[in-house]
């Protein structure tokens, strides 16, 4: 008769059979971004649209948070003229997706004594299938008509007496943003494995333990903290400047769009914008002031500074943030690595961690109409918004930080006097 085996060494069941768990890691994520989503577009005055449109513009705001891609679309005959367009990644929506649907994933992986790139891999399909499901329901349900008024009289007098009626809209491109949706899932669980000290990777991937895991993690837990010192900042100023429903839109769409930028300029990167018209999106006051005007305006520090003086906290934070980060890359690595190799693994990490904000914060919105060549109806029915950053400046200052950063977060952990297993600093007398 063989021995019982205890819970600490039996094999645990395969998280491949588990559908329900499947289903509820999705679920639950699809849940939290509706709920963020559909709080930040009621905060923003979404719940105004007309033809009970809110339901749909929540969905295409989910889309549009995965990589999905929404067009904007106009008619009104050959009299008219409509363009719309929206590109900008409501990234509040996506962290709480990607929180929520990695936590999802790890969660039967995290206690397991062995490693099996399998019963992982059978796992993630699971997931991947039923990811693959929602995408397809919520990109045929993003898509939205609205009727356009002509208030100023000549376009006004013009349209009745021709009868037109023009209509502008949005739809997702459903190939695309199921395709684009499907990378987003993959990204995120393999962010998620590469982050996670408990879900043991493979013998052929052991390598990964020492070299990309540890700074892996330093980089999601520098973004994380940008995001928690942003919900700091916002609930305070909603507390004492007013206009809480605003701050709570920024939060609550678009925070890491405001604070993921705000760290790079804070190492001397720039950001190109604009802001034209009577719509914009959801900026705090700061970034609306500095990015309206004549023409393109540049944001960094100095132009910041300019509107506030406080701007040149961002260098103080920067100045902190980056060399904690070099001190969680060491002090996570086996061995103590020395400072020049954590430096060069945090300047690869930083470039990479800058390329993704600058690809991934880009903002671009404009919306026009003129009818029968009676050019566009400014102040009243057209506009743009866009922000663009000045990518190889802040690749290059990524790298440079980063060797610095690295250096001086593996001198700082060396410094840091080690303990051995009963609690005793080494190198120090009883």
């Amino acid at each position: 008769m063989s021995p019982p085996t205890s819970p600490a060494t039996a094999a645990p069941r395969s998280p491949g059979r588990g559908w329900p768990q499947a289903v509820g890691a999705v679920l639950a994520g699809l849940l939290a971004m509706a709920v963020v989503a559909g709080l930040g577009l009621w905060a923003a005055g979404a719940t105004d649209l007309p033809d009970n449109a809110f339901p749909r513009v929540v969905t295409a705001t989910m889309v549009a948070s995965v990589g999905g891609v929404v067009n904007g679309s106009g008619e009104a005959g050959g009299l008219v003229d409509t363009e719309a367009s929206l590109t900008v990644i409501p990234l509040s929506v996506t962290l709480t997706g990607a929180l929520v649907i990695g936590w999802g994933f790890l969660r039967p992986l995290r206690h397991r004594t062995r490693a099996e790139p399998g019963v992982a891999a059978v796992w993630a399909a699971r997931l991947g299938a039923l990811w693959l499901i929602a995408l397809i329901g919520l990109s045929l349900a993003a898509r939205q008509t609205f009727d356009v008024p002509l208030e100023e009289a000549g376009p006004a007098d013009l349209a009745d007496f021709f009868g037109i009626e023009p209509t502008v809209g949005f739809a997702a491109d459903v190939p695309l943003s199921v395709l684009f949706g499907l990378l987003w899932l993959a990204g995120v669980l393999v962010l998620a494995l590469l982050v996670s000290r408990r879900a043991p990777l493979p013998a052929s991937l052991a390598r990964l333990e020492t070299t990309v895991r540890p700074v892996a993690y330093a980089m999601v837990a520098l973004l994380l903290a940008c995001v928690a010192i942003g919900v700091v900042i916002g609930l305070v100023v909603a507390g004492t400047r007013g206009h809480p429903t605003r701050t709570l839109a920024v939060l609550l769409l678009g925070l890491p769009n405001v604070v993921w930028p705000a760290l790079t300029i804070g190492m001397g990167a720039a950001w190109d914008g604009h802001v034209d018209g009577p719509f914009a999106l959801p900026l705090p006051h700061i970034l609306d002031e500095a990015l309206r005007g004549p023409g393109t305006s540049t944001l960094d520090l100095g132009t910041l500074a300019q509107q506030d003086g406080r701007a040149w906290w961002l260098l103080v934070v920067t100045a902190v943030l980056l060399p904690a980060a070099g001190a969680v890359t060491a002090a996570r690595t086996p061995g103590r690595p020395s400072a020049w190799r954590n430096a060069v693994r945090m300047a690869v990490a930083l470039f990479l961690t800058v390329l993704m904000i600058c690809l991934m914060g880009r903002i671009s919105a404009d919306y026009g109409l003129s009818v029968w060549g009676i050019g566009d109806l400014e102040g009243a029915l057209s506009g743009d918004v866009f922000l663009s950053p000045r990518v190889w400046r802040a690749l290059g200052l990524a790298v440079a930080w980063g060797l610095v950063a690295g250096f001086v977060g593996a001198l700082l952990v060396r410094a840091r006097p080690r303990r051995s297993r009963d609690g005793i600093a080494e190198g120090r007398p009883d």
